[in-house]
């Protein structure tokens, strides 16, 4: 099983059992889906119903119809398995680290993915970052990241 985070349980809404999550995950529509599972503590739960409150996914879970019935605790991580919910050519940020950017003038390794406050990400290297604007074309086979020709890089 190849285990994905998806998001982080934060509370709790209601007495009848139906938990926040606060999630930035990219393909939310394809795993909050009513019969699909999440995994919370390396237990899996299958979820009854699924809605948006704000900026939270707000869910219900088969077994779970009381507040006092949730046996995990804040701020516990929530995963998915890859392989059910994502198809091959779905890619998370975090799957480019390692990859190798390159142009004519550089070839450097990303070591990290960060996001800044207004939702741009940068690819983070050796020595600085590389905005994703800059992205050209991604190579998953290669493990490549062309990227733009901009002096100064």
């Amino acid at each position: 099983m190849n285990k994905v985070i998806i998001g982080k349980y934060v509370n709790t809404h209601g007495i009848k059992g139906e938990i926040r999550i606060k999630s930035n995950f990219k393909y939310k529509d394809k795993v909050f889906q009513i019969g699909n599972s999440i995994i919370i503590n390396n237990q899996d739960y299958i979820i009854n119903s699924y809605r948006k409150h704000k900026d939270y996914d707000m869910v219900t879970l088969e077994g779970i119809s009381d507040i006092n019935d949730i046996p995990f605790n804040k701020n516990s991580l929530v995963y998915i398995d890859r392989g059910k919910y994502l198809d091959d050519f779905d890619y998370l940020d975090s799957d480019l680290i390692g990859f190798l950017v390159y142009n004519s003038e550089i070839e450097k390794e990303v070591l990290d993915i960060t996001y800044l406050n207004n939702n741009k990400k940068l690819l983070k290297v050796i020595d600085g970052y590389i905005p994703f604007e800059l992205i050209e074309n991604i190579d998953f086979k290669q493990k490549k990241i062309k990227i733009m020709e901009v002096s100064g890089l």
